[in-house]
């Protein structure tokens, strides 16, 4: 597509921001209703089917609750914008008028999201976009299968041409009102590790006639630390934790059979994430055999790494400067989002809108039960979701 004047996207930005003005209050109230009603992954019909009402829009249902249109010109080259429905299953402490009362929590920041994303798109009917507007509705991003991979994998994408995919999410790690881009890695790629150990049980005061499962166990999980120091250049982050230990039991005198180890491998470089998973598979192999009992290791491929785009968080940076919108220093970490199935195969960029209060004070952070942003971070939001449109626009315009 050729490339439109930067005038002219200078314009659709003010009118668009215009039109986001007014649709900022019943943004807020929306979000309220979702906040309320939050429904956990995969169990999303309820608010997928608000948020169409919401949007006035024709969409496709996608990954079993999903959702997904488009606005703009009907064929051709287009820019996605994501939001996530689902909640997490955690008991709302925020004391919040709108409250959850159901068990589930939007402690993730996503009825935020879902709210923003709908302002944002409701804004832009009547515009003449350059290019078509594919607003997505994903289910399960907080747990798999996931939602984001669906997608991809159901050529829906191809259809609507999307070149650019765009996406932004809370963090209490940022100043409210500011926003963190930033190229390149900005969260991990994520797996999971399963190890099962087999030996033979028997009675406590006998250990020599059987197998001591519990101290392999053990021995395994204490030593996965120091495999990762062994097999990766320290200057490239890589997180281990083991989240589950079992053994046995609720006995003190018995040897169990089996134990069980669960963890999850977090790394941002291709090479490193297989050369762990190899080193954790031998590492339990030989510490069980030594202890002549049996390990049993298996991975679980997850999330890949999520890489901003160089030239599309450029392009957005300036857009987000003309709106006013102050620019934080780039937030990484090792932690996973399922919206990196989309930058792997696409130039992507997912944004981060502050939530910290600018006292410098923090507060309670994602996935506490505490955690409720601000009305005003809806507009920070939408407003970033625009210019990623813009700057998504300008990165098909390159092709």
């Amino acid at each position: 597509m050729p490339a439109l004047p930067l005038a002219d996207l200078a314009a659709l930005r003010e009118a668009w921001l215009t039109n986001l003005t007014a649709e900022l209050p019943a943004a807020r109230n929306l979000r309220e209703r979702i906040h309320a009603a939050p429904h956990l992954s995969g169990d999303e019909e309820a608010t997928a089917l608000l948020l169409e009402d919401a949007l006035d829009l024709r969409m496709e249902r996608i990954a079993q609750t999903g959702r997904i249109g488009r606005i703009g010109p009907a064929g051709g080259p287009s820019v996605m914008l994501r939001a996530e429905m689902d909640a997490l299953p955690v008991e709302e402490a925020t004391g919040a008028p709108y409250a959850s009362t159901n068990g589930a929590m939007h402690a993730c920041g996503h009825d935020v999201h879902m709210a923003a994303l709908v302002a944002c798109v409701r804004a832009a009917r009547g515009l003449d976009l350059p290019v078509g507007l594919v607003p997505l509705l994903q289910p399960r991003e907080e747990a798999p299968p996931h939602g984001a991979y669906d997608v991809v994998s159901s050529g829906v994408l191809d259809e609507h041409q999307v070149g650019v995919s765009v996406g932004a999410h809370v963090h209490a790690a940022v100043p409210l009102g500011s926003v963190s881009t930033g190229g390149g890695v900005v969260n991990a790629a994520a797996d999971s590790f399963h190890i099962t150990v087999h030996g033979s049980g028997g009675h406590g005061a006998y250990p020599h006639t059987g197998n001591d499962v519990m101290a392999a166990v053990a021995t395994i999980a204490l030593g996965l630390q120091d495999v990762v120091r062994k097999v990766v250049n320290p200057m490239r982050p890589v997180v281990l934790t083991v989240g589950h230990l079992e053994a046995g039991p609720d006995a003190d005198n018995v040897l169990p059979e089996d134990g069980r180890i669960r963890g999850t491998l977090r790394t941002v470089d291709a090479d490193d994430r297989a050369r762990v998973q190899d080193a954790v598979r031998l590492h339990a192999l030989r510490i069980a055999e030594a202890f002549g009992v049996r390990a049993e290791v298996s991975h679980t491929r997850g999330m890949p790494v999520l890489a901003n785009d160089e030239r599309l968080v450029g392009f957005t940076d300036r857009w987000l400067m003309e709106s006013g919108i102050r620019a934080a220093e780039p937030m990484r970490s090792m932690g996973a989002d399922d919206f990196s199935f989309f930058t792997d195969r696409m130039p992507g960029l997912m944004a981060f809108v502050g939530t910290r209060p600018l006292d410098g004070e923090g507060g309670p952070g994602l996935h506490d039960a505490r955690f409720l942003p601000p009305a005003e971070v809806i507009g920070t939001m939408a407003r970033t979701l625009v210019a990623g449109y813009l700057g998504g626009v300008q990165v098909l315009a390159e092709g």
